[in-house]
């Protein structure tokens, strides 16, 4: 991985504690990079990144300079935010890394993309996206189940965009394949300010850490 600036001595995971004060001040922004259908999803990018800033909290994200991924970086540099994008090579190399981040990050893959998200990230807010940022909500999601990491999640479920996600968690706690804490875990909201409210209080349950590697 090569950075071409960035924050240092970052600490790997949150504490258990709860609260902004307990974990890094950078919360990652997962979303679409393109449009959306209607300009609700822009506006609503914009007003994540502008919200971030209001808290005092730097945007994360993955590097782009276009959809709602450009838009949420844009509005939180526009109001004085910092903005930290991490981005593989392959997609700076189709110009579409933003230039004028706080710092952008470049790394070989997307696992790796990820795993450095999460290295610099207090906190995990899901915006509407496709497949790349059901796979990131997910991802964030298990790791979180499996005490990877103790930060919060939360989707914003802007106008029921997520409502179908919700049916089918539920459906799979009701199925037996989720636990109810473990549904638990994350945090919906159709309004931006109760989202962030409830991810700032977002204390993490007591659970088994899963450990990789060999004994």
């Amino acid at each position: 991985m090569t950075a071409e600036s960035g924050p240092s001595a970052l600490p790997t995971h949150a504490s258990p504690k709860g609260g902004w004060s307990d974990r890094p001040r950078r919360v990652c922004v997962f979303c679409g990079s393109n449009d959306g259908a209607h300009p609700r999803y822009l506006e609503i990018a914009r007003q994540t990144g502008e919200a971030l800033t209001a808290r005092g909290l730097a945007v994360v994200y993955g590097g782009a300079n276009r959809g709602l991924m450009g838009a949420v970086a844009d509005s939180a540099l526009a109001t004085g935010g910092e903005v930290y994008g991490v981005l593989p090579y392959g997609l700076k190399a189709m110009e579409v890394a933003h230039e004028g981040l706080t710092s952008l990050d470049l790394v070989d893959t997307l696992h790796e993309r990820k795993a450095r998200m999460m290295e610099l990230s207090g906190g995990f807010l899901i915006l509407p996206g496709g497949h790349g940022t059901l796979e990131e909500f997910f991802e964030v999601l298990t790791w979180l189940q499996l005490a990877i990491h103790d930060a919060p999640v939360g989707v914003m479920n802007l106008d029921g965009y997520y409502d179908h996600i919700i049916q089918h968690l539920d459906l799979c706690v009701r199925e037996g394949f989720i636990k109810p804490e473990h549904r638990a875990l994350v945090i919906f909201e159709n309004s931006l300010e109760a989202l962030l409210d409830r991810m700032e209080s977002f204390v993490p349950p007591e659970r088994p850490k899963w450990v990789g590697g060999r004994e």
